[in-house]
């Protein structure tokens, strides 16, 4: 993708499969909105191949746009409006739309179906967010951002409101500045950096790429030991013949995914 003269994306290529939550990460800059905009049908790119549900969503129709979810960051909808009169509103526009009670209680707003928008808590206003994304029983759920300003407990209950869509078969691709959003979530995650695709996969495959190395620590006559190993299974193998059986305090402590990221935009800093 080109504005003007200005690259923005640079040859990404990668594939989401169905059913996976897929999560896209990078600073601030580095092409994720713009890349969601394309996938969705709203930025039409300046070259390459793109498919989403079997069509390119440059040349869709509305039917193909029944079948995709789109939570924004952000949602601006009248104050006064109440919950149930809101879905209801929208659900008009989906062949198939979830009833209005059946949406408000997977969503877990049932008991603020009456209470208007602007008197919800930030939690309960994206649960409407999700809810409106979902109405239509879409395939493909796109989430940007979609617990930035949550508290602890708001994001739990988000994660597990997300957790519910994947298990019934939605496909969800997630874009998130949360470290731990995206490790607890993803299936894969894919990081953008400056406009490139760095890498792709799962926390252990990120880590490798980035060589990053586990921890492994145990107890050993009363001293805790540890030591720092690309390979732990082969160590902790090597220690459980050392030891003749169980590991005191064995513990293995692999890389977190924001370790692995941090590694990555680093290491990109430097070749640039």
């Amino acid at each position: 993708m080109s504005y003007g003269a200005r690259d923005v994306l640079h040859g990404i290529d990668l594939t989401i499969h169905r059913g996976e939550l897929f999560a896209l990460l990078g600073p601030n800059g580095a092409g994720k909105s713009t890349t969601v905009e394309i996938l969705e049908g709203y930025r039409k790119r300046s070259a390459g191949a793109v498919q989403v549900l079997g069509a390119d969503p440059s040349l869709v129709d509305d039917a193909w746009r029944r079948r995709i979810g789109v939570v924004m960051q952000s949602w601006r909808d009248h104050g006064r409006w109440r919950v149930r009169e809101l879905v209801t509103h929208f659900a008009r526009y989906y062949p198939h739309a979830y009833m209005a009670d059946e949406l408000l209680d997977l969503v877990g707003l049932q008991a603020q179906a009456e209470q208007e928008l602007g008197r919800l808590s930030g939690g309960q206003r994206r649960r409407v967010d999700v809810a409106l994304g979902i109405i239509g029983r879409p395939e493909l759920l796109f989430l940007d951002e979609p617990t930035t300003g949550f508290d602890p407990e708001a994001r739990r209950d988000f994660h597990r409101l997300i957790a519910t869509l994947k298990d019934a078969g939605m496909t969800i691709l997630l874009t998130t500045h949360d470290m731990e959003e995206a490790e607890r979530l993803a299936d894969r995650t894919a990081i953008l950096i400056g406009g490139r695709l760095v890498a792709c996969g799962t926390p252990a495959e990120l880590a490798h790429k980035v060589k990053s190395a586990a921890t492994v620590r145990w107890r050993d006559a009363g001293s805790l030991q540890w030591h720092a190993t690309h390979d732990p299974s082969q160590m902790v193998w090597d220690l459980h013949q050392q030891f003749a059986g169980p590991i005191p305090d064995l513990e293995v402590i692999r890389p977190s995914l924001e370790e692995t990221y941090l590694g990555l935009v680093q290491a990109e800093g430097a070749e640039a």
